[in-house]
């Protein structure tokens, strides 16, 4: 199985049109210093996990790439994983997230919110489709025992 969108090319589109609403409600703006360390912190927080996501795949020796989940070799379920199915996803929520308080727009919002909703119905429920042809009871049983995202 092959997806056709790469999961980052969400993360970009949703990124600009929580950018482009921004720009276009200003009444919607906000001002707050603090809130601007705090997206920076959310940011941090998701190259981070997003990092740590990759390693562990690394780690495990099989693929990375979200476009071909029908080429993983194995289930990871070290590190993040233990705690969320998707944490590279969760991260680029979390950096979207973060994104936004730096906009100080409230329509910014839209921008983490579109992209959680499109890398669900279009990329999670899709690869976990493939996984659980590929990996039968053993994805079943993870997937009861750890959420999608948090």
């Amino acid at each position: 199985m092959k997806l056709k969108t790469p999961p980052l090319a969400y993360l970009l589109a949703c990124a600009l049109i929580g950018y482009v609403a921004a720009e276009s409600i200003p009444q919607l703006a906000y001002h707050s210093s603090s809130l601007g360390v705090f997206g920076w912190a959310l940011i941090a927080f998701g190259g981070f996990c997003l990092a740590a996501s990759v390693v562990a795949f690394i780690r495990a020796k099989t693929t990375v790439n979200p476009m071909s989940p029908s080429e993983a070799n194995r289930l990871v379920q070290t590190g993040l994983y233990r705690y969320s199915r998707n944490p590279m996803y969760l991260a680029m929520a979390a950096v979207l997230v973060g994104v936004a308080f730096l906009l100080q727009n409230v329509a910014a919002f839209t921008s983490p919110l579109l992209f959680v909703l499109a890398i669900n119905y279009l990329q999670i429920i899709p690869e976990e489709q493939e996984l659980a042809r590929r990996f039968g009871k053993d994805f079943e049983t993870y997937r009861r025992s750890t959420a999608r995202w948090i």
